[in-house]
């Protein structure tokens, strides 16, 4: 009886998340895979009339998922992932490092450091193409002429350094939080054993803070797989060099083309599906086994005591 009314009062309070994840979640999903098979305008019946309304399409829609530009998108959406988030990932793990130290001024480091992360996208890429212009900050710091947001390679340059300077700082916060749990102790038995610093990092930090990092890089991924804002203000919308899936949904989308705007959105979401599948089901078994080891240390301490 316990049971029965435990398992009645959480289905209770989670009925409104659930109502509301229906809502703002599954509903649209299911409006539009349905409308990624359906198409919509004029076209002439079978008695040779123009006539207006929607019809079935079948896998129509998805046909553009194999022409150049979809690929092309896609290409450039995998790039700005890999690039930014190994950098971030590097560049967050040194924020959290640094923002951990005990030092005068600590408390205002960690509001700068932060502070690009606060910064509206919008505003980020309007301040990053400020700095790209043909007369701006970095040709003058650098003594070149470079035309940065043009449509080209110059331009994935800039997206990836606006990108990182962005979101680094996220990747830091979450890797701070990691290295905050770790007790003092450990970091002080590892310098009794003689431990050098970077044997102190890899062998102490890295795996203890593991858990934070790869959730960080878990969201990082799935963020940088829908990106869409920085590029489109950083170098503006239809550039090919620069386009990803979220720019070319927004373009055929803005073109009153529905249907394959939806396929094409529900490619995405396969693709995020699919990438954040295999990377919880490793970080999972990662995990596990982390835990199944202290657990076993753990009862093998204990044993040892007893006996």
């Amino acid at each position: 009886m316990k049971a029965r009314s435990s398992g009645r009062l959480a289905a209770a309070m989670l009925s409104p998340t659930l109502l509301v994840l229906a809502l703002v979640v599954f509903y649209p999903l299911v409006a539009a895979v349905r409308e990624s098979f359906y198409e919509s305008g004029q076209r002439l019946d079978a008695d040779g009339f123009v006539v207006e309304g929607e019809w079935f399409a079948g896998l129509a829609n998805y046909a553009g998922v194999a022409q150049e530009r979809f690929i092309n998108a896609a290409l450039n959406t995998t790039l700005f992932t890999v690039v930014t988030v190994s950098l971030e990932v590097v560049l967050g793990m040194a924020m959290a490092l640094v923002m951990r130290r005990a030092f005068r001024g600590r408390a205002f480091l960690r509001a700068s450091i932060l502070v690009p992360w606060a910064v509206p996208t919008a505003v980020a890429g309007l301040m990053w193409k400020w700095i790209f212009q043909a007369d701006g900050v970095a040709n003058a710091l650098l003594g070149t002429q470079i035309l940065w947001t043009a449509d080209g390679p110059w331009a994935k340059l800039a997206v990836i350094v606006a990108d990182t300077w962005k979101t680094a700082p996220f990747v830091g916060l979450l890797v701070l939080a990691g290295l905050q749990i770790i007790p003092a102790e450990v970091y002080e038995a590892a310098r009794v054993d003689g431990a050098t610093p970077w044997q102190t990092f890899r062998r102490v930090t890295l795996p203890l803070v593991k858990p934070a990092l790869l959730v960080a890089v878990l969201f990082r991924l799935m963020d940088a797989l829908r990106v869409f804002d920085l590029p489109y203000v950083l170098v503006g919308p239809r550039k090919q060099s620069v386009e990803t899936l979220s720019g070319l949904i927004w373009d055929e989308a803005t073109r009153v083309h529905y249907g394959p705007a939806s396929a094409y959105g529900t490619a995405l979401f396969v693709y995020i599906a699919v990438i954040a599948f295999v990377f919880v089901k490793l970080l999972g078994a990662d995990l596990l086994s982390d835990v199944r080891e202290r657990r076993l240390s753990g009862r093998r301490e204990g044993n040892a005591r007893v006996a």
